[in-house]
């Protein structure tokens, strides 16, 4: 079964466009019968994901710190819960068992993460694309910075294929599947 790493925000306090997001997202990994990998907390866009995908049948895996699991509310609910002891940990073993990744608007937890999977595609270490969901325009700011590298030439050629900005869950649950697919290039790249 493919597994998608998603990064995301914790916080409980964000607008319900993104929560909705955040819940369509899981529901539709689900459908798909793909496996939900995420930061384990039960708070925010992360456990309104996770709540929607096991409610719609599918497989979620937590990975968290244990100096969150207090703070986040680790999920009780998933399938599996896996404790490390740094965010360091937390992204390798994301990345161990993803086979993409996905970003719903978060902070600067969730960047963080997003830009040392693009940074890995970069220097070699795993070649598995992040696809940026633009929910309510929230990573046009993202998209405008990378652009900003890219004409002033500080980004390898071979980073095109390391990252992608969906416009909404459709299109990233339709990117999923084509970067799941054998030989298939990501749909919907605006950078």
């Amino acid at each position: 079964m493919s597994a998608v790493g998603l990064f995301c925000s914790a916080n409980d306090t964000l607008p319900e466009p993104f929560r909705a997001a955040a819940s369509a997202f899981g529901a539709g990994l689900a459908a798909r019968g793909l496996t939900l990998v995420y930061g384990g907390s039960s708070r925010g866009l992360m456990g309104e994901a996770a709540r929607a995908a096991r409610a719609a049948g599918g497989r979620v895996v937590g990975v968290m710190p244990r100096h969150l699991i207090s703070r986040e509310r680790a999920a009780a609910d998933i399938d599996e819960l896996h404790l490390v002891d740094s965010l360091a940990e937390r992204k390798q073993r994301m990345a161990d068992l993803s086979d993409l990744f996905v970003a719903l608007p978060g902070g600067v937890g969730t960047l963080d993460e997003a830009l040392e999977m693009i940074s890995w595609f970069d220097v070699g270490i795993a070649r598995k694309p992040t696809l940026f969901v633009d929910v309510e325009g929230f990573w046009r700011p993202f998209a405008t910075m990378m652009a900003a590298f890219g004409a002033a030439g500080v980004l390898r050629p071979h980073l095109a294929g390391a990252w992608s900005i969906l416009p909404d869950v459709p299109a990233s649950l339709r990117a999923v599947e084509q970067a799941l697919a054998p030989e298939a290039p990501i749909e919907g790249r605006l950078a």
